[in-house]
């Protein structure tokens, strides 16, 4: 399960990047980010921990962003505006979920809880 996202008046933590492999390497199912040309135990434990936590950072920040989408095609006042039903059929989420998200995508636009606190991830 990912960690929760930082509160606002903390600093995200700044994982090392995300390289593009070049195509011919990302057609071979046994290259992964270079990760199998390290043969020191540590350099591999401490890049795969990078990669680790990068994509649970990229994870995190792009459900922000789908939450905030999803408040966003949700809202009363637009013309255009879908179900919860609707964001849930073209999300391939659940319902229930679907509608967690929007209100995870106010409370994101908001900036907080009316009490205070940080929005917390909705699953």
């Amino acid at each position: 399960m990912a960690e929760p996202t930082p509160r606002r008046n903390e600093p995200r933590l700044r994982p090392a990047p995300l390289l593009f492999e070049p195509a011919e390497a990302a057609g071979d199912p046994e290259h992964f980010f270079d990760l199998e040309s390290i043969e020191d135990p540590r350099t591999l434990l401490t890049r795969a921990t990078e990669l680790t936590q990068a994509f649970r950072a990229a994870a995190d920040r792009a459900m922000e962003f789908q939450a905030i989408a999803a408040a966003q095609l949700a809202d009363p006042r637009r013309f255009d505006r879908l179900t919860s039903a609707d964001l849930a059929e073209h999300a391939e989420w659940t319902e229930d979920y679907a509608k967690r998200m929007v209100e995870f995508g106010r409370d994101l636009m908001r900036g907080a809880e009316p009490d205070g606190r940080t929005p917390v991830d909705p699953r």
